[in-house]
């Protein structure tokens, strides 16, 4: 038993813990070690899917299954475990291809087991699929097997605002459609967010909300801050979370998850 025994810390990955410039900053490194050796459980949640977060799973001490593609999946590195997973309905090919025709412009991956397909890929596709290590294939999407974990739609700010109008209106029962940045719209499964995964995680955890953290700094994050205690955002985090009402910390660079264990710290 420790200080922090019961609590439930959950970071995004991409600008929050880790940094686009840098990587993972030292001080969230050592406040992690601190953290979790005082029984402290914490994990990520990210908008990535297993193949391209698997080679960071080990650089920090993350002692929980962690929660993958925007939260269509809970994945056990320790043990290599798909704890739970969901997945779009069998009818998301014929409304992509609704959606290809009435968007001309748009492009998108979909992920089905740990392989990324891809239709129209545009100068945002490319760059994404680069940071991510991942390789794709392009196909006609009704080529493209099922099932499907999630799509990331990929083109301008406004186009994609377009597309998510368009799919929301149409099929919101269906799919939860959110930004994880200005030019990346994912699409998963109705119910499948963060927000429900950490939910999910807590439960499994045995850890009441009262101890639930989250901290993350976009639009797809904002699920899981409204299920945390505290919802803590790095500073240069999107205007959208900071409009929301996050309590925003340092800047992600100057090691904003440590910030937020120390304030754990004199929680509890």
């Amino acid at each position: 038993m420790g200080k922090f025994s019961g609590v439930l810390l959950v970071s995004d990955f991409d600008d929050t813990l880790s940094c686009e410039e840098g990587g993972i900053p030292p001080a969230n490194r050592e406040a992690l070690d601190y953290f979790t050796r005082g029984g402290g459980i914490f994990t990520v949640a990210t908008g990535r899917a297993r193949p391209n977060f698997a080679p960071h799973a080990g650089q920090v001490p993350i002692n929980a299954p962690v929660i993958l593609s925007n939260g269509s999946a809970l994945y056990d590195f320790r043990t290599g475990e798909m704890v739970y997973e969901t997945f779009l309905p069998e009818r998301v090919r014929g409304d992509m291809e609704e959606v290809a025709r009435a968007i001309p412009s748009i492009g998108f991956e979909a992920y089905h087991n740990d392989q990324v397909y891809t239709y129209q890929p545009n100068a945002v596709t490319r760059r994404h699929l680069e940071r991510a290590g991942l390789p794709s294939r392009e196909t006609p999407i009704a080529d493209m097997p099922l099932p499907w974990s999630k799509a990331i739609l990929q083109q301008r700010n406004e186009v994609l605002l377009e597309a998510q109008r368009y799919m929301l209106e149409r099929w919101g029962e269906h799919y939860e459609v959110i930004f994880s940045n200005l030019v990346l719209l994912e699409l998963t499964r109705k119910g499948s967010s963060k927000g429900g995964m950490v939910e999910l995680l807590a439960r499994r955890l045995g850890i009441g909300a009262q101890h639930v953290y989250c901290i993350g700094d976009n639009q797809n994050d904002i699920p899981m801050l409204a299920v945390s205690a505290i919802p803590f955002a790095p500073a240069d985090c999107a205007p959208e979370v900071r409009a929301w009402g996050a309590r925003l910390l340092c800047p992600c660079g100057s090691g904003c998850v440590a910030q937020a264990v120390g304030i754990l710290d004199n929680i509890y």
